[in-house]
């Protein structure tokens, strides 16, 4: 099966096609994790995004039910240098490509992906379209100029849950059958936290750490979230641009001061908006499980999972009531910040990765020590 991706700039790669003979349209963004596909394909922060790994082969341990960071995927379309047919895995319960075609998502493989990453370095993410269905590129290349825009884009409303619940899993081992965790100890604080996209592994670490989570829609209103009695507000990270969720502002606003809240993410670009300040759309955004971060206070590093295409502009927050906590060291783009009075912080990466390195699971701690305090 032959499959094209065409960009909105014209620039066409023709290729092999996999999973699903179908045609997908997004944002063409591009990934440098080493491994975790499964959890790329299942994060809800890529809906509206085709998305291009740099590791040259995927598919090679196959899926399974354990390492999926949401109910199905997110992502629209994929890219990669080399797509594999079988699974080498004992964890492996199906194949990478059948997982995909029985959500209908299109691959594309078997072209230069370093050629299209280094394209779109240059020049900027930009839309695109897998198509294995139409050949002619100038028709594909019109449909890929005629997709919206992520920026102005409210994507939180489209991935949240439809209706409230209780996490109840902690984290699995590598073992095939242990669970570790705290799911069969009563937890000792109370957690509400905003689905934006949620990650099912923020979830399984918050139960780790001895907290009842529940999962509310995005639009919950503020007071619905205060009934519910809280210790703790968790914001979780999701797709698209924050200014336009302007409801989730004005409740995040809301409950500022009332309860401890803790944001990653998209959570994080909406506690710099509710804080007064500004956010921009990054060139190509941060997307992998690799990038330096610098802890302002103690000048440690810490190598951490990023998957945001938007950042907060440090110099639009209100310096007196904000303390900037964490920098990438590959742009100087804000990372952290902490309200300097009010039990609040946040953090625009990936405490939680899945895929990506542990270094920044401490965040979590932090927060349970937060609500303890503030509840004693």
């Amino acid at each position: 099966m032959q499959a094209i991706l065409a960009l909105e700039d014209g620039r066409i790669f023709r290729g092999r096609g996999f999973g699903a003979r179908a045609e997908c349209y997004g944002e063409v963004v591009f990934n440098t994790s080493i491994t975790g596909y499964q959890e790329i394909f299942t994060d809800p922060s890529y809906a509206g995004q085709i998305v291009v790994l740099t590791n040259p082969e995927i598919g090679n341990y196959g899926t399974n039910g354990d390492d999926n960071e949401a109910t199905r995927p997110y992502i629209e379309g994929l890219v990669v240098r080399e797509f594999s047919k079988v699974s080498s895995n004992w964890r492996s319960q199906e194949v990478a490509e059948q997982y995909l075609e029985r959500f209908k998502i299109p691959v594309l493989a078997e072209i230069d992906t370093r050629a299209l990453v280094r394209h779109l370095r240059d020049h900027g993410v930009m839309r695109g379209i897998i198509s294995s269905l139409e050949s002619d590129p100038e028709k594909l290349v019109a449909k890929a100029q005629s997709i919206p825009k992520m920026d102005g884009t409210d994507l939180a409303k489209v991935v949240t849950t439809k209706q409230r619940y209780v996490w109840e899993t902690g984290t699995r081992s590598h073992e095939p059958t242990e669970v570790v965790g705290v799911k069969d100890e009563p937890p000792r604080l109370h957690v509400v936290a905003y689905d934006y996209g949620i990650k099912h592994n923020i979830l399984r670490m918050l139960r780790d750490e001895g907290c009842k989570v529940t999962v509310v829609p995005a639009d919950t209103s503020a007071e619905d979230v205060l009934t519910l009695k809280p210790d703790g507000i968790f914001l979780s990270n999701g797709p698209g641009d924050p200014e336009p969720c302007t409801y989730a502002q004005e409740n995040i606003r809301r409950l500022m001061g009332k309860k401890p809240i803790f944001g990653i993410c998209l959570g994080h670009q909406l506690i710099g908006l509710a804080l007064g300040g500004k956010t921009y759309k990054l060139k190509f955004g941060h997307h992998g499980g690799n990038h330096p971060v610098k802890q302002l206070q103690s000048s440690k590093v810490e190598i951490t999972a990023h998957n945001h295409n938007f950042a907060v502009d440090p110099d639009s927050l209100p310096a007196g009531d904000v303390e900037l906590t964490h920098i990438d060291l590959n742009d100087n783009t804000l990372e952290g910040l902490r309200h300097r009075q009010l039990p609040l912080f946040c953090v625009q990466y990936h405490p939680e990765a899945a895929p990506g390195p542990h270094d920044s699971h401490y965040l979590f701690k932090d927060f349970v020590k937060m609500m303890e305090e503030c509840k004693s």
